[in-house]
């Protein structure tokens, strides 16, 4: 757990025995079995999807393709029939150990669990996302007695997480997992982490259990944590609450539209960890959206689509990878258009969009110079103000303005992404993917910073934590172009899904595409 560049991923690898070159001991027990997820893993570029997911139980098809070919060879009647019988008993004893007869419908339901692409899909045609979706389907079937993961729910949307963790739940080995997803640790972790300041600190319990802990160590060292403390505190209050106070924090939110608008408000908030600077103020019309219809080649990604958003409403945007989330912000800015159906925005709407893709920034230039252009006074959406002020407000103090981007962790490059995008000063936030690669320090202060935000957002996440903080409703990207839009936070709709669907509506499923008719 902590900070990007912290060390974690070379921990890990330390413990899978990749990296040797360390001061000190450190080596796994002999005959353990250990499974090692890296954040960018390697397949053979010419194998189908169930080419590399059959390497990882290889033993078993090799096994049912030998014992096929012995049942043949009974046939034979100068066959030795006491060695065919011996080597029939040892292929049956790999089998059953392995549940193998039944190995068609584990690999299944793995890849309906992982949401992997097509079987015949060639790895050198995959995503990155896709191709992490196939090593960690590959690492849970190898079924290794320890599991090294690093970030295992990247690129894994709600329902797969889930999955996941009840996965691990049963996994009989141990895990060692590097994640800033705060619902997979609440719910799997029996034991935290810390790496801080080149120590580990470790913590008995899940994450909500450490956040109580790490307030208390943060009241001690007092003065020099004043902000870190105050953007944890806000979270430990929320986690504090339970279930029923956390489902009117989105009414209250609503209600409170007025008072977020207040410029007061505004100036008390702008000593947070990260603030977003308010656009002009936002009329009672936001965004409508009309018998929406969006097609690519013959699939169809939205079908008949029709909501509102509400003035002060943040929408949560859920679904799998592929379903057309980024194409419903690409047409609300003007960049796409829909099939048929409208979308419609109100006189006062000013857009302001973040995209997923964090490349376009130049790694030579300092932090303050990537987002001031060199200026020293800025134009922020109608108002002028001192570019170093601007950049501190995403919390780039003092020297960090200075930082090469090179340099930057991937949480400082969320930062520096979200300041760049949003100097035009929009009331309405798209914001696509704005929690990928971003620790949880990270992570806490954009929720803070969403939840004083004077206007709208639209945000597509996975992260379930963030969208049950954040969300005053949830837009569900579903099969065959079927949208859903939900008032309330992400846990609230998925009690709604069981209760009127049933828990199999919650089970992760491969994607179904409607197609168009020729």
């Amino acid at each position: 757990l902590l900070k990007l560049g912290a060390g974690k991923s070379t921990l890990l690898r330390i413990m899978a025995g990749l990296d040797k070159d360390i001061e000190g001991e450190a080596r796994p027990q002999p005959g353990i079995k250990i499974g090692y997820l890296p954040q960018e893993p390697q397949l053979n570029p010419e194998h189908t999807v169930r080419e590399s997911i059959e390497e990882a139980v290889s033993e078993v098809v090799n096994a049912l393709k030998r014992l096929d070919e012995v049942y043949a060879l009974y046939a034979d009647p100068d066959a030795d029939f006491d060695k065919l019988a011996a080597e029939q008993g040892r292929l049956e004893e790999i089998i059953q150990a392995h549940d193998g007869h039944n190995l068609n419908v584990q690999l299944e339901r793995a890849a309906d669990a992982l949401r992997l692409p097509d079987w015949d899909a060639k790895v050198e045609k995959l995503s990155g996302g896709e191709r992490r979706r196939v090593a960690l389907c590959r690492l849970l079937l190898e079924k290794p007695d320890m599991l090294l993961l690093d970030e295992p729910t990247n690129h894994l949307d709600a329902e797969s997480v889930a999955w996941l963790e009840r996965f691990l739940h049963d996994f009989e080995g141990t895990v060692v997992a590097i994640t800033h997803d705060r619902y997979f640790l609440d719910n799997v972790a029996g034991w935290i982490l810390e790496l801080d300041r080149g120590e580990g600190i470790p913590w008995e319990g899940n994450y909500s259990s450490w956040l109580e802990q790490k307030d208390q160590r943060l009241a001690q060292e007092a003065s020099q944590e004043a902000a870190r403390r105050k953007s944890i505190e806000k979270e430990l209050e929320w986690v504090r609450q339970g279930a029923k106070g956390r489902q009117s924090k989105g009414k209250a939110r609503l209600a409170r539209f007025e008072e977020l608008n207040s410029v007061e408000y505004q100036k008390r908030n702008e000593t947070n960890e990260l603030f977003i600077p308010p656009g002009p103020r936002l009329g009672d019309k936001v965004i409508e959206v009309s018998n929406l219809r969006k097609s690519y080649g013959d699939r169809v990604l939205i079908d008949d689509l029709s909501f509102s958003v509400p003035k002060g409403a943040i929408v949560g945007i859920i679904g799998p990878n592929g379903a057309g989330k980024s194409t419903l912000f690409r047409m609300m800015s003007g960049q796409e258009q829909p099939d048929s159906g409208t979308i419609t925005l109100g006189e006062t709407v000013k857009l302001a969009s973040v995209d997923q893709f964090r490349d376009a920034m130049d790694n030579s230039k300092t932090v303050w110079e990537e987002v001031s252009g060199g200026l020293d006074i800025m134009k922020i959406g109608n108002t002028e103000m001192p570019s170093r002020a601007y950049v501190g407000r995403f919390n780039f103090k003092g020297v960090d303005q200075g930082k090469r981007v090179g340099e930057l962790s991937g949480g400082e490059r969320g930062r520096l992404h979200l300041a760049k995008l949003l100097q035009v000063g929009g009331n309405v936030l798209l914001l696509d993917e704005p929690t990928n690669d971003l620790d949880i320090e990270t992570l806490r202060a954009l929720e803070n910073a969403l939840l004083e935000f004077p206007g709208c957002a639209m945000v597509i996440s996975h992260d379930r934590w963030f969208l049950d903080r954040i969300a005053t409703h949830i837009l569900d990207y579903q099969d065959e172009g079927k949208v859903e839009f939900f008032e309330g936070n992400f846990t609230e709709y998925e009690e709604y899904k069981k209760r009127t669907l049933g828990a199999e509506a919650l089970e992760p499923k491969r994607i179904k595409y409607k197609r168009i008719a020729k």
